[in-house]
């Protein structure tokens, strides 16, 4: 089997960045991690015999001379020691344990130190994603002169509604190669004319450089989670954009505040977040509902709504995007990451809707037990984590 990940940066942007926030502010915190396959797959045969092969490849992928000038070109709010840590940085197998259940089912966990094993989820995602097309022949049915067009057709309707977007598709792509036509398609799109939106890079560090774009991100709901867990999660927002701030220094001030719901993190959110971050990113619930919320609270803090950026991700297509853009650009500064349509979009190709989550934390490897984590979504129905530890989170917020 071909190795699927060869490059160190071939990885969404956010995971580097919270890599650095951890290390700066939790360096000895240790985590475990769960895959969840949401629509219960059944995987073919040997399927994790396979991923536990590609995980033992990653132990040759380096980051590279190239890579890092790259990153301190594009990416300057990084501190110089990061780049350092990086060099020395190695993957090593035994931080993953994979198997399949008799019912076809895969099951993935991983656990070690939270600077370490942060640096495999969008990874582990991007290769089980492409394995499983490379196992069951699908990606025999890929046509990427025809993908190319399609993407570009999606970038003309972006572009030519004035949208600003960006390329979020790592984690459940076809496969490298997808990803790489999408974004070529949207570059060339870009370039070819005037537009009022805007097509403003990706979110794969990699193929940010292979196309001298801006990689784009910042955090992740696990960084939150995992300060709720350690901490509690009423002033697991709080403890975060401190911590943000004392790596960033006001860099990457796009906030996602919907890890344990609106109403706490409304109020963690002082008018000295609000001024210090950018913007927030919407990234589940109703879009129209959950902007009308950041706009009053920016206008409750005298600030004006239409000086703040807003990002929409939640399960985004060009439809969707548009639509938004129609409504939002009287309110704020819209801008959008937009995944799998992006990446996997395929006609008659079905994704995996496949994610990874940190479930368990302690702050020190010295302590004798974890710490559950739970994610309470503005999705009802959709909240992850044990449900008693969902429960009990619940009740700590006095949510009902």
């Amino acid at each position: 089997m071909r190795q699927i990940i060869k490059h160190f940066t071939d990885d969404d942007l956010y995971k580097l960045t919270m890599c650095c926030a951890v290390i700066d502010n939790f360096p000895r915190a240790q985590v475990k991690y769960s895959f969840v396959d949401r629509n219960d797959t059944v995987y073919p045969a040997g399927f994790a015999d396979l991923l536990l092969e590609q995980v033992a490849m990653l132990e040759n992928v380096v980051f590279t001379d190239e890579e890092e000038s790259f990153m301190r070109r594009r990416c300057s709010y990084i501190p110089d020691w990061f780049f350092k840590y990086l060099r020395g940085f190695r993957y090593r197998r035994e931080w993953v344990k994979a198997w399949q259940d008799e019912e076809g089912h895969l099951h993935v966990d991983f656990e070690g130190d939270w600077s370490d094993t942060i640096l495999l989820e969008v990874k582990i995602l991007a290769i089980i994603s492409e394995l499983y097309y490379i196992v069951t022949g699908s990606d025999n049915c890929f046509d990427y002169k025809d993908y190319y067009q399609r993407s570009y057709a999606k970038a003309e309707r972006l572009l030519g509604a004035g949208c600003v977007y960006s390329d979020f598709g790592t984690r459940r792509r076809a496969s490298l190669q997808a990803q790489d036509v999408a974004v070529e398609a949207m570059k060339d799109c870009y370039a070819s004319q005037e537009w009022t939106g805007r097509f403003v890079g990706t979110s794969n560090v990699y193929l940010a450089m292979k196309h001298d774009l801006v990689p784009v991100g910042t955090m992740a709901h696990e960084f939150i989670c995992a300060i709720g867990g350690m901490y509690g999660p009423q002033m697991a927002n709080h403890m975060a954009m401190e911590a943000w701030r004392n790596t960033f220094r006001g860099a990457l001030g796009t906030y996602l505040y919907d890890s344990f719901g609106w109403n706490i993190f409304s109020l963690n959110f002082s008018e000295d977040f609000a001024n210090l971050f950018k913007g927030l990113r919407i990234d589940s619930g109703d879009n129209r509902e959950q902007l009308q919320l950041i706009v009053n609270k920016y206008k409750s803090l005298n600030i004006d709504p239409r000086s703040k950026q807003v990002i929409f991700s939640n399960a985004l297509d060009t439809d969707r995007a548009i639509e938004i853009q129609q409504y939002a650009k009287e309110l704020c500064i819209p801008s959008f990451g937009i995944g799998t349509h992006f990446t996997n979009d395929f006609e008659g190709i079905d994704y995996l809707n496949i994610v990874i989550k940190l479930v368990a934390v302690k702050i020190t490897e010295s302590w004798p037990f974890y710490n559950d984590t739970c994610k309470i979504s503005e999705d009802k129905g959709k909240h992850t984590g044990k449900p008693e530890v969902v429960k009990r989170f619940m009740e700590m917020l006095h949510i009902i």
